[in-house]
């Protein structure tokens, strides 16, 4: 049998030991763990990847710890906008939805897209009547409420700005990039992978980041590896970080490791992006760079002890 391993990242950007107590950094690791392991038991009974990076997201888009499904940010208007990709690294297909606001696991609703229709993204209402047809979940606004979301919202709103999931503690502006993704193998070699984001606090005029957009947030190809990122989004938009991972292995014949470093470290470092990005290969390779001072991540390969990690060290 060949390698079966997943990765999944919650979110990147100034996380330290200072910003999160014990109590909170404890929840972070479990919930990282659980979406992993989940994952991880789906593709050890045979499952494919496309249904354990689905089945992870989902399981971080139901808790309010990350920014995505339920614990999504609140937009200028004091709602929420949300975004997901999913991609099949055999066949290349690909499903997105940007701007939804009803749909319990935007992650599900995107794997329809790519499943049930002849498009990749669909936007906005036309995503949900889509939806509809799908009989997926949808959910009343209220669903999504997080006082620690509203309390940021206030801030930015009052403020007139729009920032990246951040607080404000003892004068230090905090940047948290709260998108969530997962990437996997499995024991056929597929690779696959999927994003979620609630997107900016505070944004405006139904922006979209690099989440949804295939290439630049998410990518999946057997033929080089599986890339989900988390960061700021316009940066990555501008560099379509995750299919350029891709092109250094397909076309420069780059490792993993390499392509991921020169695209985060280097690439994404001078055009000013900040965040991170996890990304997977049919061999099992895993890579999980970030340029951030932190970034909720957590792998599981083969039979090997579950990884979870928040900080550079």
């Amino acid at each position: 049998m060949k390698n079966i391993a997943i990765a999944i990242h919650g979110g990147a950007g100034t996380i330290t030991r200072a910003s999160l107590t014990p109590g909170k950094e404890k929840a972070y690791k479990d919930a990282l763990k659980e979406a992993v392991e989940a994952g991880h038991r789906l593709l050890a009974s045979g499952g494919t990847a496309l249904d354990a990076v689905e089945m992870a997201v989902a399981s971080m888009e139901d808790t309010p710890l990350f920014n995505a499904g339920k614990g999504a940010v609140f937009t200028n208007e004091g709602r929420h906008e949300l975004d997901a990709a999913i991609m099949w690294g055999k066949t290349l297909k690909a499903g997105a939805v940007a701007g939804v606001r009803s749909i319990k696991n935007p992650v599900k609703l995107a794997r329809a897209v790519m499943e049930h229709s002849e498009y990749v993204l669909l936007g906005s209402y036309g995503a949900e009547e889509f939806a509809r047809t799908q009989n997926l979940d949808f959910v009343p606004q209220d669903y999504f409420y997080d006082a620690y979301r509203y309390e940021q919202w206030m801030d930015a709103r009052d403020s007139g700005t729009t920032s990246l999931d951040h607080s404000e503690k003892s004068g230090k502006k905090e940047k948290k990039f709260g998108t969530v993704g997962a990437v996997a193998v499995d024991a056929e070699g597929n690779v696959a992978a999927a994003t979620s984001t609630g997107g900016l606090t505070n944004k405006k005029y139904n922006r979209i980041g690099d989440s949804p957009l295939i290439g630049a947030g998410t990518y999946a190809s057997n033929q080089t590896c599986a890339v989900s990122c988390t960061g700021s989004g316009e940066f990555f938009i501008r560099a379509v970080a995750a299919y350029d991972v891709s092109c250094l292995i397909e076309y420069k014949g780059y490792t993993l490791q390499q392509a991921c470093e020169e695209v985060v470290m280097n690439k994404l470092v001078k055009l000013g992006g900040e965040g991170g990005l996890i990304a997977i290969t049919p061999a099992g390779d895993i890579a999980l760079p970030f340029n951030s001072e932190g970034m909720y991540r957590a792998s599981k390969k083969n039979e090997d002890e579950t990884f979870t990690a928040i900080y550079k060290d």
